[in-house]
């Protein structure tokens, strides 16, 4: 049946019970697959290294300071790693900086999972937290709909009509203006030329005269 209607009979649901078949484009199947794919990895939030810096003397509150900021950035989908570096003899009381990386990690056990335990480089104790699989799908989701709700106004705005451009009034004042000075000069041309009319009148009865 799929060779005589020019198709492929391409197997879409294998794991369905019976398994589901259709006919189609294989190629034009597999190009809107791909394009698909691409656009999911378009709209899926590329994760970010946050790092957050500690000492063994930071006191309780910037902790919990440093905590919440480490909150913020877990629940936007991004990655963090504290770095707690010892100075001096605070290198022979690692477990300090142990203890204060581990109680960090049990307040944001909610949201997030150990990447990398707390790990000694030099004298920088590390430890890198991924936020749970429900926290970065929450994560891209909201950015796939702010990226909606943008695309949508940019649409709106490119599709809202021109604002008609109005005439100043100044400019209508002047064009005013401008056909008063018209009908003025009009006038005034009007009177010069009655007045060479009687000069002209005026020198013709003087030359009569003299010739009597």
């Amino acid at each position: 049946m799929a060779e005589e209607r020019g198709y492929d009979l391409v197997e879409v649901a294998p794991n369905a019970v019976p398994p589901v078949c259709r006919l189609l484009d294989y190629g034009k199947f597999r190009y809107e697959q791909s394009k698909k794919e691409r656009e999911a990895r378009r709209n899926q939030k590329q994760s970010e290294l946050k790092q957050i810096r500690l000492m063994p003397k930071t006191d309780d509150h910037d902790v919990a300071v440093k905590a919440n900021q480490a909150r913020r950035f877990l629940l936007a989908g991004d990655k963090v790693k504290f770095n707690l570096r010892f100075r001096g003899r605070e290198m022979a009381h690692p477990e300090i900086g142990r203890k204060m990386l581990d109680e960090i990690a049990e307040q944001l056990s909610d949201i997030a999972v150990i990447e990398q335990k707390p790990l000694m480089e030099g004298r920088v104790l590390s430890m890198l937290l991924a936020p749970t699989a429900k926290v970065l799908k929450a994560a891209q989701q909201a950015q796939k709909a702010a990226a909606q709700r943008q695309a949508a106004a940019n649409d709106q705005s490119a599709q809202a009509p021109a604002a008609p451009v109005a005439t100043p009034a100044n400019e209508e004042e002047d064009l005013v203006d401008e056909d008063e000075i018209d009908e003025d000069d009009d006038l005034i041309d009007e009177d010069e030329d009655y007045d060479d009319d009687e000069d002209e009148d005026y020198d013709d009865e003087q030359e009569r005269r003299r010739r009597r």
